[in-house]
């Protein structure tokens, strides 16, 4: 069987990359142990790729009211929604991981209402499946509820801007058809080989 390519666009040749992204790249292989094809697809576009991987280090890496697995709970949540395999398995792979669970990710991409976390998160998640979903829906009400669960504005904030930069993050892959890493399937659910 033949390994389908990353994306359906063509994938720039790693050494005509400009040197910081390359950087960049290179810096992510040192730390995963590969190259997510992520990262590759999206090089075609050099400036796209910049402003795409700040926004995202903005949201994901940042500290605040949520968790850096809330945040990952976000994602695979609403990639499940929006039927985003390279997300799904990408961030799920990193959501097993933070919240050192084998079994979080799949409970979360396929019905977080059934998942194992907590009701607080469960109502997180319903706002972030909105935003992402029916955002044209979004009511006072919805951040009532999510003040009364303690969520600051700042956190609900991050919330949306997380369900609505995976929205488009999740129509890119459709649109390219990326492919997951096989690497990320094993991720959090194996001890990782040394």
């Amino acid at each position: 069987m033949t390994t389908p390519p990353i994306s359906r666009f063509s994938v720039p040749e790693f050494s005509e990359l400009p040197e910081d992204i390359q950087a960049r790249i290179l810096a992510v292989q040192e730390k995963a142990g590969f190259i997510p094809n992520v990262f590759l697809a999206l090089a075609r576009r050099p400036a796209e790729f910049r402003a795409f991987f700040d926004h995202h280090d903005a949201l994901m890496e940042k500290e605040s009211g949520l968790t850096k697995g809330e945040r990952e709970m976000i994602v695979v949540a609403t990639s499940g929604l929006n039927q985003c395999l390279y997300c799904v398995v990408a961030h799920g792979a990193v959501l097993r991981i933070r919240e050192k669970s084998p079994i979080i990710s799949d409970q979360i991409a396929t019905n977080y209402l059934s998942a194992d976390i907590t009701e607080r998160q469960k109502v997180m998640l319903d706002f972030a499946a909105m935003v992402a979903m029916n955002a044209h829906d979004i009511a006072d009400e919805d951040f009532d509820l999510l003040r009364a669960y303690e969520f600051s504005d700042e956190d609900i904030w991050d919330i949306g801007a997380i369900a609505s930069f995976f929205a488009m993050s999740n129509r890119m892959a459709a649109l390219t058809n990326m492919r997951p890493n096989e690497e990320f399937y094993l991720m959090g659910r194996v001890p990782r080989k040394k």
